[in-house]
């Protein structure tokens, strides 16, 4: 059934990635009886909404093979591990701060046998500091919910120069956009251009902001105690 779901959205697969994305889908259904993973559990809503949605970084134009990438706040491993099925040559890491979701996701690691892939139970605004962490990726992206300026302080930190943020939103960004333009710059950003696509069957539009780095961020950012929420740049 994934199959014609593919097939039907022009989304190319190979058989063994089709049977991990199935996998996938299993796994968060049986974790999702005990932890909120996601509330979208419809079998063609999980294809289009998380499944086709992740693949559709490739409206970037970005080589995502042989990439070291971070997804920051990845919840359910959403855009990461289907990052990881179709690009499998990418060296990845999935970050977020509760605890159980990276749980769920080293579980996801082990039982598919993924490599080059790690998930880590971590605070940005702390990783982004780690010298193990900063400015080591060539891409670092996020579907997070929280406001762009907060997300490109919390983000920018991991990617080296030449890199590039990718911001995964909804249609209604501008205003965002327009408010993350001081954010942009001081962490050593550079707008590079908006994309925005319509999902299959009328499920709605999203929008990829690409941000490229062009120098480095400055040592102080980012910042702690939740400032980057609190009060954003």
């Amino acid at each position: 059934m994934q199959n014609n779901l593919f097939e039907k959205y022009q989304v190319a697969v190979n058989e063994e990635q089709q049977a991990q994305f199935e996998k996938y889908r299993e796994m968060i259904l049986e974790y999702n009886k005990i932890m909120d993973i996601t509330n979208i559990t419809e079998y063609d809503q999980m294809y289009i909404k998380h499944f086709i949605d992740s693949i559709y970084v490739d409206k970037t134009s970005i080589d995502f093979n042989s990439k070291k990438i971070i997804d920051i706040g990845t919840g359910g491993g959403f855009p990461g591990i289907p990052i990881k099925f179709i690009y499998t040559e990418s060296k990845i890491t999935l970050m977020d701060s509760l605890n159980k979701r990276i749980k769920f996701l080293q579980d996801v690691i082990e039982q598919m046998d993924l490599k080059d892939i790690e998930a880590l139970h971590a605070r940005a605004e702390e990783l982004a500091r780690d010298n193990d962490y900063r400015e080591k990726y060539d891409i670092a992206i996020s579907r997070a919910v929280a406001e762009l300026r907060t997300l490109i302080e919390y983000s920018l930190g991991f990617v080296k120069v030449g890199g590039y943020f990718i911001a995964m939103k909804g249609p209604n960004f501008q205003e965002e956009l327009d408010n993350a333009t001081n954010s942009i710059k001081e962490m050593g950003g550079k707008l590079e251009k908006t994309i925005t696509y319509s999902l299959p069957d009328d499920n709605g539009e999203r929008s990829l902001l690409l941000i490229k780095k062009v120098k480095p961020t400055p040592p102080k950012y980012p910042r702690g105690q939740g400032k980057p929420r609190s009060k954003p740049l």
